[in-house]
């Protein structure tokens, strides 16, 4: 006899899909959707529906907005001089959660990362460097990806790549450990790696 009905069980397989979520987590969820109001529900699967309907990537940055260009990019107040370089959205969200960084972002959707199949093509590095070439009032890239040797690989490519444009490069340093993730760190340490970054090129 199957342990849970067949969508119950798609339910759990589904929620346990989702990047930290084990096998007890994903019943725990699944159990708390099915004890929900309906309306509840309901609401829930709007939200993910309108969500990945309404939601792009921005033209220019490459973060998920509702707008194209997404709002930090079509801010004229930002420093258009500097471009934060960054894995995910929701690095994004991280260094603007420190209400001190004040440039503009570009997002990679990745890192090379070969042991996942990820290769540099899989990210948007050449949208990076046709953005630069297209763009001459940016004077410094800060590469922020994670610490780890996958975005330290990409961090040390990025730098090369933009070597003879004699545009500035810098990394992110002090305050984030070997093998961290900068969507984890704290306020502090992020800002104290962003105003300690050092000059790759």
């Amino acid at each position: 006899m199957a342990r849970y009905s067949p969508s119950i069980q798609k339910l759990i397989t589904e929620l346990g899909s989702l990047p930290g979520v084990g096998g007890k987590s994903a019943q725990r969820l699944a159990f708390h959707i099915l004890d929900m109001p309906q309306e509840k529900a309901d609401m829930l699967v709007s939200a993910i529906t309108t969500a990945r309907k309404s939601t792009c990537r921005c033209s220019v940055c490459h973060n998920f907005t509702d707008s194209d260009p997404c709002p930090i990019c079509s801010d004229q107040t930002r420093d258009r001089s500097t471009i934060l370089v960054v894995e995910s959205p929701r690095d994004v969200s991280t260094f603007e959660r420190t209400h001190e960084y004040k440039g503009l972002y570009h997002v990679l959707h990745g890192v090379f990362d070969p042991l996942k199949n990820k290769s540099l093509e899989d990210t948007t590095i050449t949208k990076l460097i046709q953005r630069l070439a297209s763009d001459s009032s940016v004077t410094e890239v800060i590469v922020a990806t994670n610490q780890t040797a996958e975005g330290n690989a990409t961090a040390l490519y990025i730098s090369r790549l933009l070597s003879p444009s004699g545009i500035k490069v810098s990394r992110l340093a002090q305050g984030l450990p070997m093998g961290s993730d900068i969507e984890f760190a704290d306020d502090l340490t992020l800002l104290s790696a962003l105003n300690g970054r050092v000059v790759l090129n």
